[in-house]
């Protein structure tokens, strides 16, 4: 899954108003964040599919249980969630952003091959949706405008850069999933596959930038 990812990060404004979508960007795809560095540092590892069957299977995820194992996903969630309260104090936000870390796994468990470890070592899971690209796309296409139409609902723009900044966002966001969906080629390696990942990165700072740029429009009760 990957813009139904940036679609939950938007949405949980509503839930931690007072915490940037940089922060609940990055919580939500923050196990797909960890899981290039880990490929570089030859602790996980992936293989390119030929010929898939569409491009949501283009890659074969051998061995990542750091990143994506249930039980690490729950390690991680609390870490999480337990640094932006020690940095914050603010408690909703803080059980928001770690929820969004697990919310990573859920997602992709309904969307991957079963090839998600329960923990290290374990039995591996998945309901499989990409053999459906169909129903995937369709699925993640509502949640991505769920999500912009909630914070686009939730805040304002403080100026024409809040203003351009998300609509520039929006537009990059579905239209590189528009392009991947439709690919028909595989990535010529791993490496190119771990650049683009890291790459992928530059979406939290320009969602921080976003946020700087809007105001909420009201603060409910914590």
């Amino acid at each position: 899954m990957f813009i139904g990812h940036f679609a939950v990060g938007l949405a949980a404004k509503r839930a931690a108003p007072r915490t940037s979508i940089g922060t609940l960007t990055l919580a939500a795809v923050f196990l797909d964040a960890l899981w290039p560095l880990f490929l570089l540092l030859g602790l996980e590892r992936a293989e390119i599919v030929p010929g898939p069957p569409n491009s949501f299977l283009s890659l074969n995820f051998t061995y990542y249980p750091i990143s994506h194992s249930l039980v690490m996903a729950i390690v991680w969630s609390l870490v999480f969630g337990f640094v932006y309260k020690a940095r914050t104090q603010y408690g909703r936000g803080a059980l928001w952003v770690g929820l969004l870390v697990l919310s990573h796994w859920v997602l992709d468990f309904l969307v991957h091959l079963p090839d998600l470890p329960l923990w290290p070592g374990g039995p591996k899971v998945g309901l499989g949706l990409w053999n459906y690209p169909a129903v995937t796309i369709l699925i993640e296409s509502a949640m991505f405008v769920a999500g912009v139409w909630i914070y686009a609902s939730m805040t304002r723009a403080r100026n024409r850069i809040g203003k351009a900044a998300l609509g520039a966002y929006v537009l990059v966001l579905a239209a590189l999933y528009i392009a991947d969906a439709g690919s028909k080629s595989t990535p010529p390696s791993i490496t190119v596959v771990v650049l683009t990942a890291i790459v992928a990165w530059l979406f939290v700072p320009w969602a921080y930038w976003i946020d700087t740029n809007r105001e909420v429009r009201t603060l409910p009760h914590p």
